[in-house]
């Protein structure tokens, strides 16, 4: 077996003092004073010498690995994608690496990735929280673990968070329908307890209650994540019978199975039906008209995630709780105001 290059290799090559090297090679050069052309020299002797750092070793030293535990919700979610490719992106730049894992919307899978990560001694954790996740959360901030919540949070506990205000979102999603003459607007959500589905379900009715339309319960569809298919199948034809004229889709995912059988019923969008969802698919580019939705800074919440968690890494006190707003991409699934 090949022996490993060592910093001590890389000075003798080059006739200069192991701890040169080291500077250098734990980007130290500008404050201890390493000028330019020697640091440069230094890092392609390292190359060229096919030099890898000791990672553990490494960390040992400057108790810190440089890696970021990430939990996601699904790996199904476009957003999951969207969110990771821009928390790698942006940990990337600060020269961390990121390890994921999905929770599949389960506490217990939850818990045992938050675990896990913490027992590869990731510096600090970013987190979709799922339902039923506060007591995990809870002792992560009793063990003074770093973390930040991104995407849902729980109101009750006192967290750094980056998410999107959903209510405002929802809001402005519902009024473009009514304001494009749409007069029974329904909504399709899940049925759970989390915050920012229930923000969006309080904007919808708040966009009615501003619109002076009587909220109708017919109208109100909550569907079962364990029985998607199921449940969407019979939701969207109790909304056809009630008389809806148009129906605001909580998630992307909903979106997409209710578009399925809104095609299989032929309906027409937005002739017969208006449609608008929140979030987007790449799904929508398959469905006969562009659909009109609200879509999440994704690159916004990586960035303000990953600043986050490492000011709380580097050991500042901060206290964050990070509001965006989203945008809203017109489509021509529901008229144009």
């Amino acid at each position: 077996m090949k022996k490993k290059v060592a910093l001590k290799d890389i000075a003798k090559e080059l006739g200069v003092s192991t701890a040169l090297v080291s500077y250098v090679m734990n980007n130290q050069e500008v404050e201890k004073g390493v000028n330019k052309e020697s640091a440069k020299k230094i890092r392609e002797a390292a190359a060229r010498l096919n030099y890898r750092p000791n990672q553990i070793a490494k960390s040992l030293k400057i108790n810190k690995t440089y890696t970021i535990g990430l939990v996601v919700a699904d790996i199904a979610y476009r957003f999951t994608t969207g969110i990771t490719r821009a928390i790698e992106a942006e940990a990337k730049k600060n020269k961390y690496t990121v390890i994921f894992g999905s929770s599949d919307e389960n506490s217990d899978k939850f818990q045992e990735l938050v675990n896990v990560l913490i027992n590869r001694q990731v510096d600090g954790l970013i987190l979709v929280p799922v339902e039923n996740s506060e007591k995990e959360i809870e002792l992560l901030q009793k063990n003074d673990v770093p973390f930040v919540l991104i995407d849902r949070y729980f109101p009750g506990l006192d967290t750094n968070l980056v998410a999107i205000d959903n209510h405002k979102a929802a809001y402005q999603c519902t009024m473009h329908l009514i304001k494009n003459n749409y007069k029974r607007p329904a909504f399709v959500n899940y049925k759970t307890k989390l915050f920012h589905l229930q923000e969006r379900k309080y904007g919808y009715e708040q966009a009615l209650k501003d619109s002076g339309i009587k909220l109708n319960e017919s109208l109100v569809i909550e569907v079962r994540e364990k029985h998607l298919e199921e449940d969407i199948k019979k939701g969207i034809k109790q909304l056809t019978s009630a008389g809806a004229d148009s129906v605001f889709f909580a998630t992307d995912i909903l979106a997409i199975q209710g578009l399925k059988n809104i095609n299989a019923l032929k309906i027409k969008v937005p002739k017969e039906l208006g449609v608008v969802s929140f979030d987007e698919s790449e799904a929508f580019e398959l469905f006969n008209c562009p659909i009109t939705h609200g879509r999440q800074p994704i690159v916004e919440i990586g960035k303000q995630a990953v600043a986050t968690l490492l000011d709380l890494i580097n050991n500042n006190r901060v206290k964050r709780k990070i509001i965006l707003e989203s945008d809203f991409v017109q489509g021509e699934s529901c008229g144009e105001a």
